[in-house]
């Protein structure tokens, strides 16, 4: 299974006014190939705190069990080497038999931390889009040495320390 980069978000809204455009976004984005939803869990806490929950990957049974069993083969080698690496495919494999990453578990830890009246989603999300450039890199003879997500607030800090920076050496201090 050819896997691209994996981000897992985590999305707060209060009184969250739903109409389905965050939806129609999502399935815009995977017609496209841009993403794939290896998995979704949205739960909603209404103001007398009754839960309601919906569970959506875009994954087949077999995709999601295949899904585990690379993920579960991973760690398994970090862990153990070539043996860890069979077994944390079968265990991830058997995780995912149910077609979610996301049980029952975490849906009550989610439900249990978000107060009446709000809700929360926890999105898996494959980044399809980079597995032609990954494999652009990868022919060119090139890896991966550092990555990271740059979130509009960090460009916020990085003009306050500029800013500070510029003050101190003016002398405006």
């Amino acid at each position: 299974m050819a896997l691209g980069p994996v981000q897992l978000v985590v999305l707060g809204f209060d009184h969250g006014n739903f109409t389905g455009k965050i939806m129609e976004q999502l399935e815009l984005l995977r017609e496209h190939d841009t993403i794939r939803l290896i998995d979704l869990l949205f739960v909603t806490k209404d103001d007398e705190g009754n839960v309601a929950a919906i569970q959506h990957s875009d994954l087949t049974e077999e995709q999601a069990m295949e899904f585990g069993a690379t993920v579960g083969a991973l760690i398994g080698f970090g862990a153990a080497g070539e043996e860890g690496a069979e077994a944390g495919a079968l265990a991830g494999a058997e995780a995912l038999e149910d077609g979610h990453v996301f049980d029952d578990e975490q849906m009550w830890v989610v439900t249990d931390s978000i107060p009446n009246g709000t809700s929360a989603a926890i999105a898996l999300l494959e980044h399809r889009w980079a597995l032609p450039l990954r494999d652009a890199v990868f022919e060119a003879g090139g890896r991966l040495v550092d990555e990271s997500w740059v979130h509009p607030l960090d460009l916020v800090a990085i003009g306050l320390v500029e800013s500070e920076e510029l003050a101190t050496h003016t002398g405006d201090a």
